[in-house]
């Protein structure tokens, strides 16, 4: 029995967790109300980014591209919204 409920408790604290972090970093838009693939293009332009691809990454539009100093550089979107999420710069 206590074994049960340890294994139970577990997995809901694992759970808990998983949802705490799905809410920091994914994005929950459904599909009708996302943005085309040319309008994230345009934002990377404005941004100054070269794409070099335009990926689906936890329900966000996720840019790889180079930046105008040639770094390259990962910019997660909102896919409704298309602001930016995040902005890392790859070594």
């Amino acid at each position: 029995m206590r074994k049960s409920l340890a294994i139970l408790f577990l997995f809901a604290s694992l759970g808990a967790t998983g949802l705490a972090r799905a809410d920091e970093d994914d994005c929950t838009v459904p599909m009708a109300q996302w943005q085309p693939r040319e309008a994230v293009q345009r934002v990377a332009a404005e941004q100054g980014v070269t794409v070099r691809r335009i990926k689906i990454d936890d329900g966000c539009y996720q840019i790889d591209g180079r930046d105008a100093s040639g770094r390259e550089v990962e910019i997660k979107l909102n896919p409704h919204t298309l602001e930016v999420i995040d902005f890392e710069y790859d070594d």
